[in-house]
């Protein structure tokens, strides 16, 4: 089984650190929920790509786990970098779905107030959700083992998606009527590629204008219609394959 994760400043890292000091809610979990004991693997990461591997060289407390540092390795910026701007979904599904594209390796996730949604992210309630999508993150994260995190932005109007679709060097919109396949639509090797999950009453007429008019098109992923809280890890796994990321 691969070395638990746990999320550090990035000063931390910095230099050639022979032992880190991992304390407060990390530290507590390590020390208190995971119970690590000394000589067990462990991964300190400060989620920006950088990671020191080594092992536990002694637990103080309940919250403070030293850790003897065998080195410290970087992972460059992923090519091409994936974002999938997500709807908002009912209830809780919007932690599933950031959590499964986390696991799956997306790079980026920008919450979308489209026209269909019935979820409205407003003053405190909307700050409190905006919290909860990033807190999801950055745990899915580290329990898939990755040093880079996914970033989660600010919501995003329609108009401002559209913006984001103009810049990237691939756009698109999951559509069941989409005229392409996305398994056959020709990517970039490199850049940036965004795509579009809609809510669950589907991505309004208006919408898919003002996408295409900012040169995204529309593309089906299959014979079957996914939940919005499920067609953006799929779109993402398949685009991790197609661009050989996890070959």
């Amino acid at each position: 089984m691969t070395a638990p994760v746990f999320l550090v400043e990035p000063a931390a890292l910095d230099g050639s650190p022979s032992r880190i000091t991992l304390d407060g809610p990390e530290g507590r979990h390590a020390v208190s929920v995971r119970r690590l004991q000394p000589g067990e693997e462990v991964v300190l990461t400060d989620g920006a790509g950088r990671g020191a591997y080594g092992r536990v060289a002694a637990a103080r407390g309940k919250d403070e786990l030293d850790v003897d540092v065998d080195g410290v390795r970087e992972e460059g910026e992923p090519s091409p970098r994936i974002t999938v701007v997500q709807a908002l979904p009912k209830g809780d599904r919007g932690e599933l779905a950031v959590e499964t594209m986390t696991e799956a390796g997306v790079d980026a996730i920008v919450p979308w107030a489209a026209g269909r949604c019935v979820t409205q992210w407003r003053g405190e309630r909307g700050a409190k959700s905006l919290a909860k999508w990033r807190a999801t993150a950055r745990e899915a994260a580290k329990q898939a083992r990755r040093l880079r995190f996914p970033t989660v932005g600010e919501l995003m109007t329609t108009r401002q998606v559209a913006g984001l679709l103009g810049g990237a060097d691939f756009a698109g919109v999951l559509h069941e009527e989409g005229a392409a396949a996305l398994a056959v639509a020709p990517l970039p090797s490199d850049g940036e590629l965004v795509l579009v999950v809609g809510p669950e009453g589907g991505v309004a007429p208006e919408e898919i204008a003002a996408f295409a008019e900012a040169g995204a098109s529309a593309y089906r992923l299959g014979p079957t219609v996914l939940r919005t809280s499920t067609a953006g890890v799929a779109a993402t796994a398949l685009l991790l394959t197609r661009t050989h990321r996890w070959s």
